[in-house]
Formats: structure tokens, C-alpha cells, sequence
């Protein structure tokens, strides 16, 4: 009887967002009523000198926000990252599916693997996948419900663990990213701000991030396997999917193929990342110093045609292990494949276009950076020193992150104020920037405001087998208890290195 009234009283994930924005416009109306606002601080590239600029609430619950919210929101969607991804890589995946090629390697991988470590290693993978940037929201959390269902467990739990990995992941970059390059260009500049010489490494704080991958996989696997596996209950199978899958002649031909042609095709690609080699690094984007940033740079065919290089290699791989195993005997057969992951997919887009307008228009009030700059001011008003500074810093870089969950956004209006004081406190530049990725990284899977959350939604109605919809606390429930242990872990594996003493990295120490 609970449960059924439960049931009536959730909230569809639409009507959710409805209210949200609803709740978001006339929000904006009082605070700037109230003339709420902050001083936001910038530093000059050249002359090392402050300016500062106040920056206020903009009303929505007027004439003129109203006309923003409807000359807007067209644009804002069609320009919301999350949905021209999404659709891509569903074509990719359609192809995978259709053809058999997912299902037969799933069985081959997980035949006689402990369903921990098919969790450790779906995990793992969420985890490092950060070097893709937002595109590994896209590949992962898909590919993780599907490792699941042909692996005869609950897709929703891949999903579940794989957003976890992806989120409390974030920040934990062993290998230096596009990411990792802007904040370190804004924590470099604020570093010279006390000393113009100052230079920091791109390698400088890999011990201490590998030991943190390692720690956030293990918890974020035990916490599935103990926890939410037993919160989901049982998972009803198709009668399709319940069937040990053997492996035929056809299909080891298949699987043949389909890696020798995949192969061919990264051997290309590869070729065409590798600068200084004949009529090498067309993809990349020259202008740049740091070869990350040739890589993932705004300007380079790389990062912009990332999503269809990784939609091709999904095709490449499905096509060709369909021809091989003969699921894909003619033309037809193969487009059909191409849109096997589109069936249905009507009330994502209306999720992500509900998500696109909530989120542009938080954005539109500078609600958000307000609240960033006044912990920015906050922090730079505070006398702490040491382990109290550390957990200061990790615990507003955590709350922040609940309304700008965007790193590069925050770190520009917290890095000008915070990098000086801490440096001041004799705490290294790049454990400042650690504390930073580390407090973002435990409450970026429980903000609706991140943009990749619309995405884990979905897939989890999508893949529900009760009558009710998968709301937003439900959704958010699901991450809290992996959001509480990344707090703890990383905010002790902090404390723990400052005590030790310990190198963060190659050429990157705690104390200046």
C-alpha cells in the first residue's frame, strides 16, 4: 500500500523540470529585487594586476527576461552538448547491438569473470575515462547498461554505477587533460600573482591521483555489489536474454573482422594525431603549446569531430563483425542497424530539452557565479592554515559545485582569490588545484544542473521496468550514498598526503 502511494505521489522527471524553472524565474525576480550580488575578481595576463567587477542577478520575472526566455530557448537546446552526442553515438551503438557484436563480446568477457570484477572494471573504466572529456558521459553510461543486461543483471545498475564512476571520477585525472590544461592556465596565473616565476608541471600530481582512482573504483564497486544491487531488487530477464549464449564459428569470424577492420581504422586515425611525421596531424589544431590542447582545443578537427570519429569506430566494429557473422547480409539489413537505438527515443528529447532550458536559464540569473565569487571572497576574508585551510577550501569547492558544476567556470572566479591566500599559507599552487578537482568530484553526480545528469535520467526510465517513472530523488537517491564515501575518501586521502608529505607528482610538492 506504501509503495503504491509512493508511486502516485512521484513526480514524472518532466513535470520536475517544469517546476524548477518555474521555481528558477521567480527566484531570480526576488533576488534582484533585493539587489543581491557579488565582486568577482580578474587578474591581467600581462601586468599581473587585479580588476574587479560586481556582478548581479538578472532577472527572469520581468518583460525583459521573458523576451530572453523565448528568443533563447531554441538556440540554447539545439546548442545543448548533451543532445547532438547523444544521437550520434546512438547510431554507433545501434549498429553494435543490432548486429550481435555487443552481445557476443559481453559473453565472452564476463563468462567466467565474478560479477565483482565485471563491476571493478565497468567502474575503473567510468572513472579514467575523463581523457574523452564530457563525451565519456556519452559512451559509458550506455555501453555499461548494455555490459549489464547481456551479462543477465540489471542494466539500471551498470548505469547506476557507471554515472557514479564518471561523476565522483571527474576530477581525478591521471592523465593531464583539456581540462586539466585550463584550470592550470588560470592556476598559473594566479600562482604569479606572488611569484612571477612561478612554473607548474602537467605531471605534477599523478601519485596522488592514481592512488585516488584506484580508492573511488574499489568503494564505488563495493557500494553497488553491498548496497544498491540489493536496493534494485531482483531484475525480471527477456526471455531472449535468458538463454546461455554460445559462441559459434560464425561469430569468432565475426569478431575477427570486425577488430582487423577496427584496427586499420585507429592505425589511421592515430597516424593523424602524431605531429611531425609526413602529412601527420591533420586533426590536430597547431596553434597550440600543450599537445593536449592540439588535441582537445576548441579549433581543432579533432575535439570538434571527436563524437563521429567514436560513432564511426562503434559502426566500423558492428558492420564488420555483422558481415562477418552474416546478421548483416545486404544493405538493408545494415540500415536498419543504424537506427535501432533511435526507436523511442521521443521522451529523451523532450527530457533534454526540459534540461537545456532549466540549466541556460540558471546560467542566464548568474545566480550560480554569484554564489561561487562570495565563497571566493570568503575564503580570501578567512585566516585558517594548514589541515583547517585544506578541508575549508575541499568542503566550498564540494558546495559550489552543486550550482556550477562546470570546472572551468568555477575555477576561473575561485582561483584569482583562493591560489594567493593558500600560497600565502605556504601551500603549494598544485595541491591547491588537487583540493579543488577533489571537492568537485564528490558532488558532481547529485546536481540536476550538471548537463550530463538529463542523460543518466533517461537511460534509467528507459530502462525501468515499473509502471511509475524514475524521478529526480529517486535519481539523485541512487548517487548520494557514492557522493558520501568520495567526500570522506578524498577529503582523507588529503589530509592523510599533507601529514605525510608525500610528492604529489612528478616535480609537484604540498608545501612551497
Amino acid at each position: 500500500m506504501k509503495q503504491k502511494i509512493k508511486e502516485k505521489l512521484t513526480l514524472h522527471p518532466i513535470m520536475t523540470y517544469l517546476m524548477l524553472v518555474a521555481f528558477i524565474i521567480v527566484l531570480s525576480g526576488f533576488l534582484s529585487l533585493l539587489g543581491i550580488g557579488s565582486i568577482t575578481y580578474k587578474i591581467n595576463t600581462t601586468t599581473l594586476e587585479y580588476s574587479q567587477d560586481v556582478l548581479n542577478v538578472k532577472s527572469l520575472f520581468n518583460l525583459t527576461g521573458i523576451r530572453t526566455i523565448f528568443s533563447t530557448t531554441v538556440s540554447n537546446f539545439m546548442n545543448f552538448a548533451p543532445l547532438s552526442s547523444y544521437i550520434i553515438i546512438l547510431i554507433g551503438f545501434g549498429v553494435m547491438e543490432k548486429s550481435g557484436f555487443l552481445k557476443t563480446v559481453v559473453a565472452l568477457i564476463t563468462k567466467k569473470m565474478k560479477r565483482n570484477t565485471v563491476t571493478f572494471l565497468v567502474v575503473l573504466a567510468s572513472v579514467i575515462s575523463s581523457l574523452m572529456g564530457d563525451l565519456s558521459y556519452i559512451v559509458m553510461l550506455p555501453l555499461s547498461a548494455l555490459i549489464f543486461k547481456y551479462g543477465k543483471r540489471n542494466p539500471k545498475l551498470g548505469l547506476i554505477a557507471s554515472f557514479a564512476g564518471l561523476t565522483c571520477g571527474s576530477g581525478l585525472s591521471i592523465v593531464f587533460t583539456s581540462v586539466d590544461s585550463s584550470l592550470l592556465t588560470e592556476t598559473l596565473l594566479a600562482a604569479r600573482v606572488i611569484d612571477a616565476s612561478y612554473r607548474l608541471a602537467t605531471i605534477s600530481s599523478i601519485f596522488i591521483m592514481s592512488v585516488a582512482v584506484v580508492l573511488i573504483s574499489l568503494g564505488i564497486t563495493w557500494i553497488t555489489e553491498k548496497y544498491v544491487a540489493n536496493k534494485l531488487g531482483k531484475y525480471t530477464l527477456k526471455e531472449e536474454d535468458k538463454e546461455e549464449k554460445l559462441i559459434t564459428r560464425k561469430e569468432i569470424r565475426g569478431l575477427i573482422f570486425a577488430f582487423g577492420a577496427v584496427i586499420l581504422y585507429f592505425l589511421i586515425f592515430l597516424y593523424n594525431v602524431i605531429p611531425g611525421l609526413p602529412f601527420s596531424g591533420a586533426l590536430l589544431d597547431n596553434t597550440q603549446g600543450f599537445y593536449i590542447d592540439k588535441l582537445f582545443s576548441y579549433n581543432s578537427f579533432f575535439s570538434n569531430g571527436f563524437v563521429f570519429v567514436v560513432t564511426i569506430f562503434f559502426v566500423i566494429l558492428g558492420l564488420f563483425y555483422g558481415i562477418g557473422a552474416r546478421t548483416i547480409k545486404n544493405h538493408r539489413d545494415f540500415v536498419d542497424t543504424l537506427g535501432h537505438s533511435l526507436d523511442g527515443t521521443g521522451k529523451t528529447l523532450v527530457l533534454i530539452f526540459f534540461a537545456s532550458l532549466l540549466i541556460s536559464l540558471f546560467k542566464e540569473t548568474n545566480i550560480g557565479s554569484i554564489i561561487v565569487a562570495g565563497i571566493a571572497n570568503l575564503m580570501g576574508d578567512l585566516n585558517f592554515q594548514g589541515i583547517p585551510l585544506v578541508i575549508t577550501l575541499f568542503v566550498f569547492s564540494a558546495l559550489v559545485t552543486l550550482v556550477v558544476p562546470t570546472s572551468v567556470t568555477k575555477w576561473s572566479i575561485l582561483a584569482p582569490v583562493v591560489v594567493p591566500v593558500i600560497m600565502n599559507a605556504g601551500i603549494s599552487p598544485e595541491f591547491t588545484q588537487v583540493i579543488f578537482r577533489f571537492g568537485e568530484s564528490s558532488m558532481m553526480g547529485i546536481t540536476p544542473l550538471m548537463a550530463y545528469f538529463v542523460i543518466y535520467l533517461a537511460m534509467l526510465n528507459d530502462y525501468n521496468d515499473k509502471d511509475n517513472a524514475v524521478g529526480f530523488v529517486e535519481a539523485i537517491r541512487y548517487q548520494i550514498p557514492y557522493s558520501a564515501l568520495t567526500f570522506v575518501v578524498l577529503l582523507g586521502l588529503l589530509i592523510l598526503w599533507y601529514i605525510i608529505g608525500f610528492p604529489l607528482g612528478i616535480n609537484g610538492d604540498i608545501i612551497l
